[in-house]
């Protein structure tokens, strides 16, 4: 990366991660809340991986990206929860230079891709809604691959273009107030001209939340209008309901974003601040799994059969080990 030193800046080599040092008491409790909440985390969403790709009827273009969801909220919680954790247990932990913005990096990249891969899904939702009778053919899985492949690919640029591209430099301050090498922690540390990287951070910022936003917003739109026109109350409801699950995700994942990055900055909110990028980065991943299967029936049965499946395996695996016994 195009990190250097200019000048006679001090070279920083490692970072300080504030945290809660300053509160020891709250450590201890927030180790075990996280090791909660990240094994919840694990065990849903690959309890929904599993479940797509082992069971047929979960074939579909919607699951097919609640799996890729998953992929991404299991990566995003695993980049970030276990170093807090860790970090937890020590007074004013450190962390190299390298290794702060490769987890940086891979957080923004992780990240972009769910904003995107948020916007397909509702594209999704839309075509099934507004288009029933050429849905097989506008989501085909060649489509759907395409798709989700665009939108790691996008969020890739769009997180690499900045970093290579901008040089920056720390005056020697390297304490950051916060668990985890948080990019708007970062950024007060600089003492480079920032007004470049600046600009790219704000055309990234621009590409990867406001306009997917926008575009989920306009997709329902267009199914509220089609489903008004919907005269059967039970097919209108069946609509609505296929959407609620997404709305929800949507909801908590740019409700999060927006508070913590887009609200004034202050010296007074920044343990409030720190506490709400423990909900984005831990909370929200496992809030996912959650909010698909309480509701959707079709999850709840494949993950029965996945559950009965494992057992029978399980029992089939103890008889033989105890006639070879």
């Amino acid at each position: 990366m195009n990190y250097q030193e200019i000048g006679n800046h001090t070279k920083v080599t490692e970072f300080i991660l504030v945290g809660l040092s300053h509160q020891p008491s709250s450590q201890i409790a927030l180790f075990w809340t996280l090791l909660f909440v990240y094994v919840v985390t694990l065990l849903g969403n690959s309890a929904i991986i599993v479940a797509v790709w082992g069971e047929s009827q979960l074939h579909t273009p919607m699951y097919f990206f609640l799996s890729n969801l998953s992929f991404l909220d299991l990566l995003f919680s695993t980049s970030t929860v276990p170093l807090i954790m860790m970090n937890a247990l020590w007074d004013f932990p450190t962390i190299s230079y390298n290794d702060c913005f490769t987890q940086l990096t891979f957080r923004a990249f992780l990240a972009l891709t769910e904003c995107f891969l948020l916007a397909i899904m509702a594209y999704d939702r839309f075509v099934a809604i507004s288009m029933p009778l050429h849905y097989s053919v506008v989501m085909s899985i060649r489509i759907c691959r395409g798709l989700a492949l665009a939108s790691w690919t996008v969020a890739l640029l769009v997180t690499v273009i900045p970093i290579l591209t901008v040089p920056v430099s720390f005056c020697g301050r390297n304490a950051i107030n916060h668990f985890s090498c948080e990019v708007q922690a970062i950024f007060k540390l600089l003492c480079s001209d920032t007004t470049l990287l600046e600009g790219l951070m704000m055309a990234s910022a621009t590409i990867s939340m406001p306009v997917p936003l926008a575009f989920i917003l306009a997709s329902y739109l267009h199914i509220l209008v089609t489903v008004l026109r919907i005269h059967a109350t039970k097919a209108r409801l069946k609509a609505i309901s296929t959407c609620g699950s997404h709305l929800t995700t949507v909801a908590i994942y740019f409700g999060t974003l927006i508070y913590i990055y887009l609200k004034p900055q202050n010296k007074e909110c920044q343990d409030q601040d720190k506490i709400f990028s423990i909900f984005y980065a831990a909370v929200t991943p496992m809030l996912n799994p959650l909010i698909y299967t309480l509701r959707n029936k079709d999850m709840k049965s494949a993950l029965r059969k996945v559950t009965l499946r494992t057992k029978s395996w399980c029992r089939f695996h103890d008889d033989a080990l105890q006639w070879t016994g």
